[in-house]
């Protein structure tokens, strides 16, 4: 079991920055990579960012790429999500995620998740 809790969202302007965390409890051990999704409204989940734990390999959507920045502390068990040139079509509930799983490019790879953060991106 693994528990993930998200915090960092809010209100921001456009063009403006956040930075997310996820702080990862429990059998942390097993977690191969962890990911931000996100989910706007009537919209499907979507990845927005991934990094494996131990080698830091990363990905990005293609919507983010240039702008949001993926990054682990091992040490502290988190994971952060570094947002900068925010735009309105960025808000969104963001989603922790973690997988156990050696495929980690899809949601439903992943195994655990935490309660989502609002961002919200005024024009």
């Amino acid at each position: 079991q693994v528990q993930l809790v998200e915090s960092g969202g809010g209100l921001v302007q456009a063009g403006g920055s956040l930075r997310l965390s996820c702080a990862a409890s429990g059998r942390t051990f097993v977690v191969y990579a962890m990911g931000w999704f996100r989910q706007a409204p009537g919209k499907e989940r979507d990845i927005v960012a991934a990094i494996t734990w131990s080698g830091g390999v990363t990905y990005y959507a293609d919507s983010v790429k240039g702008r949001f920045t993926i990054s682990r502390d091992n040490a502290k068990n988190t994971v952060y999500l570094q947002m900068n040139s925010l735009e309105s079509e960025d808000t969104a509930v963001y989603y922790c995620a973690a997988t156990t799983a050696i495929r980690w490019y899809r949601g439903m790879d992943y195994n655990y998740w935490g309660q989502g953060t609002q961002v919200t991106v005024s024009s």
